[in-house]
């Protein structure tokens, strides 16, 4: 009977020992294929610095966290000037600065895998900055240079019902006209995009908001390796 007893802690503990290597070779393997890759966050909101900026964050931590090897990096449009005319066609007055082609050299860089896009809420959608932003990418669209990318989308409201999710859909609409894969958040929470709540400039106190940030990160991480680097 004793040496029966020692014979199941054996296997037990083999067995043990060989799901925890499968598990770390699965983690090498999954961070091995992410390297070289990259994920880029936008937040689009006109303040630099404060809550949407710390939701893509959120998102782009999450991400690293669950694909190591990933490189990520934060754009903020603040202060930036994105002079949204251009996209139907008006040329720049002479001297006007326009920031939009050395963000987008960067969104369509081979390596970008994935973009997460955040905005606040103004009027139950999205910024101003974050419109001009999304028609400027109709210059993309004309060769579909984000075609085969993940996207997520964030938004952050001064309410727990704000147009988070109204502004979430309207930025959707548009990144699914560019071949782009919209992708919602992971499990457990299993939303359509992240919505958050802003209460006095801080977005820490909102739990579940933050929780389905870091899904969303997640799920556009590890979406665009199961796709094999998701770009073209």
């Amino acid at each position: 009977m004793g040496s029966e007893l020692e014979r199941r802690a054996f296997l037990g503990a083999a067995g043990a020992a060989v799901a925890a290597g499968l598990v770390a070779a699965s983690a090498s393997a999954q961070e091995a294929a992410a390297k070289g890759l990259k994920i880029v966050g936008i937040a689009t909101s006109p303040r630099k610095g404060k809550t949407t900026a710390a939701a893509v964050q959120a998102c782009l931590d999450a991400a690293k966290e669950a694909a190591p090897g990933v490189e990520i990096e934060l754009i903020e449009l603040a202060g930036m000037s994105i002079p949204a005319e251009v996209a139907a066609g008006v040329p720049l007055e002479a001297g006007q600065k326009d920031d939009f082609p050395a963000v987008a050299a960067k969104l369509t860089a081979p390596k970008v895998v994935g973009i997460i896009i955040g905005s606040p809420v103004y009027f139950n959608n999205m910024s101003g900055l974050c419109k001009a932003f999304i028609d400027r990418c109709m210059a993309l669209r004309k060769s579909f240079a984000l075609g085969g990318k993940v996207a997520g989308v964030v938004a952050v409201g001064g309410a727990r019902n704000g147009g988070q999710e109204l502004t979430i859909q309207s930025i959707q609409a548009a990144l699914l006209s560019h071949e782009v894969l919209v992708v919602g958040t992971s499990r457990p929470t299993g939303r359509m995009g992240a919505a958050l709540w802003n209460q006095g400039d801080d977005i820490t106190k909102d739990e579940f908001g933050l929780s389905c940030a870091k899904d969303l990160g997640r799920h556009v991480a590890q979406t665009a390796l199961r796709l094999g680097g998701g770009a073209k």
